[in-house]
């Protein structure tokens, strides 16, 4: 794991696990079964992805996705967990993956984009 100077998370690395994209914010990676998405602290403006992060700001992404994931329960998503105890490869992680990670089911991607601003 890689952090800046204000204790962003700006990289992640779990050796063992394949790495299969590195997008603006969130890390993806190949578990087999499932996917783990990670939501860094990186900082992108105009699709460029900034030196240094906000702290926590990963951790607050992942728990506005949680939110809605739950308030749209009867809409079946592919969230499995947000738990990475439950893996025992991510073990040795934990720490630095609570609370901004979730373990998704590998789906087949409809390509969209939504950004939402103010209300």
């Amino acid at each position: 794991m890689r952090y800046d100077a204000n204790g962003a998370l700006i990289e992640t690395a779990i050796p063992g696990i394949p790495l299969i994209n590195r997008g603006k914010v969130r890390d993806v990676y190949d578990l087999g079964d499932a996917l783990l998405f990670v939501a860094t602290d990186r900082l992108s403006a105009f699709d460029v992805v900034l030196p240094t992060g906000i702290p926590d700001k990963g951790k607050v992404l992942t728990q506005i996705s949680k939110f809605w994931f739950g308030f749209f329960s009867d809409v079946k998503n592919h969230l499995i967990t947000d738990d990475v105890t439950t893996r025992p490869e991510l073990a040795p992680y934990a720490k630095a993956l609570a609370g901004r990670s979730m373990i998704v089911r590998k789906v087949s991607i409809f390509p969209i984009e939504c950004i939402v601003r103010g209300y």
